[in-house]
């Protein structure tokens, strides 16, 4: 059983770009199941089309929760300085961002919806597989998650 598990998000500058990376984040937390919001999210087809077009994967119906302890949920003030790509919804839905990442080698990234009553110390992963089985997490797994800026 996997006991941690380093997620690396790479920058999405476009691809030309040579623009500086500014250091390493380290978020870390536990997994956690939520109570099913991100799959009732995921596989609306807006947001299936969202994710293929700008992470290039069809998302795993569903999402991975971590729980930030309290250093992750500092450090995730950094992420304002991550690369970032908008989320257009459809009307009556929220705006968020997407930020590509990997865990294990895996392609993968996390959403993170701008809603005011959004938990802080909450990140969600979406991925085009099952990670809980795939990399074999379970809740309480540890999690640290390296955001490249």
């Amino acid at each position: 059983m996997i006991s941690s598990l380093e997620v690396s998000l790479i920058g999405l500058k476009n691809k030309k770009s040579k623009a500086p990376v500014l250091g390493t984040v380290s978020l870390s937390g536990q997994v956690y199941s939520g109570k099913g919001d991100g799959k009732k999210f995921v596989v609306l087809p807006w947001v299936e089309r969202e994710i293929r077009e700008k992470l290039g994967f069809t998302p795993y119906a569903g999402t991975l929760n971590i729980r930030l302890n309290r250093e992750g949920l500092q450090q995730k003030k950094m992420l304002a300085k991550a690369p970032r790509l908008d989320i257009v919804p459809e009307k009556g839905y929220c705006r968020g961002f997407l930020i590509k990442a990997k865990i294990t080698g895996l392609d993968c990234g996390i959403i993170i919806p701008q809603v005011p009553v959004y938990p802080p110390d909450v990140l969600e992963v979406v991925a085009p597989y099952f990670l809980r089985q795939r990399l074999h997490l379970s809740d309480g797994s540890e999690v640290a998650v390296n955001v490249e800026l």
